[in-house]
């Protein structure tokens, strides 16, 4: 496949330098490390599962380019790694030992760890990806659990990264689909980037967009070629994992790949929900639930005609801020989360003063919020159809969560982040309740569906 995309997305300067994508490629490891690092000693950081799949490779190519190395750190296969300070802090003191470079054989959670525990010792580090699992590996950031919070740590991205496309089409396959779970997000992802947009509160970047958004189509554009591990779909699907991570670069933040989808992972996160499953219930596959969720309301976001909201009716109902905390305490009633909520909702919080200005801006801008948004997304039982293709949830009954507990995670996710997403204009235009709501009446989407998988 052609890699043009991903040359011409690192010819911006970005902190990641190189990365080598094809088959057969685990053995250019030592010579792209040189390059990079030249005089460097290395450290490899692996798990069980990723040494027993590139490890021994890798580290023969190292040593076969003159690499000198410190003995391989490498964690127990099982339980995983959770993606936490903790985590984080015990790599950041082996590092703090020895000079060497990281260089990460890894999937998403340990190549997280790595990131940011190389960025704590003031060093850059490698990545060699083992599975389609996840877009961080090129991102700027590390998805890690801090104090109890899931937030995004500031950290540059790798310097280079190798992606060995038939060690990904060899990983299990539940790791391909969260990947793709991870990936499909980024269509509503898109409509809420719109919505912000449409408001001026998040501009659109014309080219990251693009890096995000047009390889996208294509990267899922094969869902049972990825089930069966055929290499040409893997190789789409991670140059789409790879763009989009090199987006976030550009953009320093994730708002490019990242939406009121990934809102609903977050909080199943911050509650620990399948973390001690074996395996560990992934980010991907509660990510794509969240797309179908979001998918869903955002059809029947795009019935509502806006033009005619009733602002003066909507401004005598308008929170004041105490009211709006209480919301916001009553829907998060563990204490961690809950202050973290409280803090993301205060910094998004509209004072009535300027509340007119905003309900008119929606009402001027709907009908080019509903004709951009209508061409981004697509509908539900699409999305749903994709993700059981692939072999990914796509029913809260196939991990465990009851309808009202999906029901819950809308409001919940609304209060997750100060980025604005159309939870955010739902609420603000006061049609939150009665949207979600309908999801789960009679003839709703989920009330469809019922509380078994299907």
């Amino acid at each position: 496949m052609s890699n043009d995309l991903i040359e011409s997305a690192l010819a911006r300067g970005l902190d990641t330098k190189a990365v080598v994508m094809g088959t057969d490629v685990l053995g250019r490891t030592g010579g792209l490390f040189a390059e990079l690092f030249p005089g460097a000693r290395a450290v490899m950081v692996d798990d069980g599962n990723t040494w027993a799949v590139a490890g021994a490779a890798v580290q023969a190519s190292l040593a076969s380019a003159g690499i000198a190395m410190d003995d391989p750190i490498i964690y127990p296969a099982s339980p995983a790694l959770f993606a936490d300070d903790k985590a984080v802090e015990d790599l950041r003191a082996r590092l703090a030992g020895t000079d060497a470079v990281a260089v990460s054989v890894a999937a998403g959670s340990l190549n997280d760890i790595t990131k940011l525990a190389s960025h704590l010792v003031g060093r850059s580090y490698l990545n060699v990806c083992t599975a389609a699992s996840v877009d961080g590996y090129t991102s700027f950031g590390a998805a890690i659990t801090w104090g109890g919070v899931k937030s995004t740590q500031e950290c540059p991205a790798p310097r280079g990264v190798v992606v060995p496309l038939d060690v990904m089409a060899g990983a299990p396959a539940r790791m391909t689909a969260t990947g793709y779970g991870d990936l499909i997000e980024k269509i509503p992802a898109g409509a809420d980037w719109i919505v912000a947009d449409e408001l001026g509160l998040d501009p659109i970047d014309d080219d990251v967009w693009g890096m995000v958004q047009g390889p996208l189509r294509d990267a899922l554009g094969d869902p049972a070629g990825l089930a069966a591990g055929e290499v040409p779909a893997i190789a789409k699907l991670a140059q789409g994992l790879i763009m989009s991570g090199l987006a976030m670069q550009v953009f320093a933040s994730s708002r490019p790949a990242s939406g009121a989808g990934h809102y609903f992972s977050h909080q199943w996160e911050m509650e620990g929900y399948g973390r001690d499953w074996d395996p560990p219930l992934t980010h991907g596959f509660k990510v794509g639930l969240g797309t179908v969720a979001m998918c869903a309301l955002y059809e029947k976001v795009l019935e509502l005609d806006l033009t005619g909201l009733d602002v003066d009716a909507r401004l005598a109902t308008w929170p004041t801020p105490a009211q709006d905390e209480a919301r916001v305490t009553a829907l998060q009633p563990i204490p961690v989360i809950r202050e973290s909520a409280l803090r993301q909702s205060a910094l998004k919080y509209v004072p009535r003063a300027q509340a007119r200005a905003r309900l008119e801006l929606i009402r001027r801008q709907w009908p080019s919020i509903r004709t951009r948004v209508a061409a981004q997304v697509l509908p539900a039982r699409v999305v749903e159809q994709m993700l059981r293709e692939v072999g990914a949830v796509c029913h809260p009954g196939q991990i465990g969560v009851s309808l009202e507990g999906l029901r819950v995670k809308y409001y919940q996710g609304q209060t997750m982040r100060a980025r604005y997403t159309v939870l955010d204009l739902l609420e603000e235009a006061g049609l939150l309740n009665r949207l979600v709501d309908g999801l789960f009446a009679p003839g709703g989407y989920w009330y469809e569906r019922g509380e078994a998988s299907r």
